[in-house]
């Protein structure tokens, strides 16, 4: 377990100025700000992961929010979407509280690590396919990195499962061709030549949308990540 190799690379990560378009975004919004944060220091830089170095089930998002993981320097938080997800994963026993406010509140997760194929918040939480291309290759690493202890992968959204199939065959997994699509519960295997294989569960995002419509609804979502959970070998309420 390369715990140093995964410190690095966040901090490398925190750096990245590699998109001008996302690090133009970020740097604004962090600048100007939202009336209802105006006495924060926003972080206002790529987001690393989040999560112990040996986690078994990892849960990939899409980008940082511009009020959310942007301002707090944190996957999922300070934000309507971490709300959710925080709650969910407190809920099935794999994180130590239901909320997530900020870096230093305490929050500890347990087995899970999150992260995004997108680590810069981007305008109107649409990155470009080059954005997404060009931050391919941390995401990489960092599965590199996980991939002693990790089993299984939470994907919420379809622009995720998109974004992390390369990723996953860069890493060292087959993925299946034709390349599996996503859905809500789906579940794919793939392989690895020289280890062990990895459970791939898509999800709907928690987006405001998909949340407050009723899309995906809280047992949805504690129903994929308690399946995910004992798939790779944790416990889950």
């Amino acid at each position: 377990m390369d715990t140093g190799g995964l410190s690095l690379l966040d901090q490398r990560i925190a750096g990245c100025r590699a998109c001008p378009r996302l690090v133009e975004w970020r740097e604004e919004v962090a600048r100007t700000k939202r009336a209802a944060f105006a006495d924060w220091t926003y972080w206002g830089r790529p987001v690393p992961g989040f999560g112990p170095p040996d986690a078994r089930l990892l849960i990939l998002g899409l980008a940082p929010a511009a009020h959310g993981g942007n301002r707090t320097g944190r996957m999922f938080t300070g934000d309507r979407s971490g709300d959710v997800l925080y709650q969910a994963l407190y809920d099935v026993g794999l994180a130590s509280q239901p909320t997530a406010v900020s870096a230093d509140d305490g929050l500890e997760l347990y087995g899970v690590r999150v992260t995004s194929p997108v680590h810069c918040a981007p305008p109107a939480n649409k990155p470009t396919p080059s954005e997404r291309d060009t931050c391919r290759s941390w995401l990489v690493q960092e599965l590199e990195l996980l991939r002693p202890t990790v089993r299984a992968v939470v994907v919420l959204g379809a622009f995720g499962w998109q974004a992390a199939l390369p990723a996953f065959a860069g890493a060292g997994w087959t993925v299946p061709r034709p390349r599996p699509a996503f859905a809500h519960g789906g579940r794919v295997t793939l392989d690895a030549a020289d280890g062990p294989g990895l459970s791939l569960f898509g999800c709907y995002h928690v987006s405001q949308r998909n949340t407050f419509t009723g899309r995906l609804s809280p047992e949805m979502l504690r129903d994929v990540l308690r399946t995910a959970a004992r798939t790779a070998g944790l416990p889950a309420r």
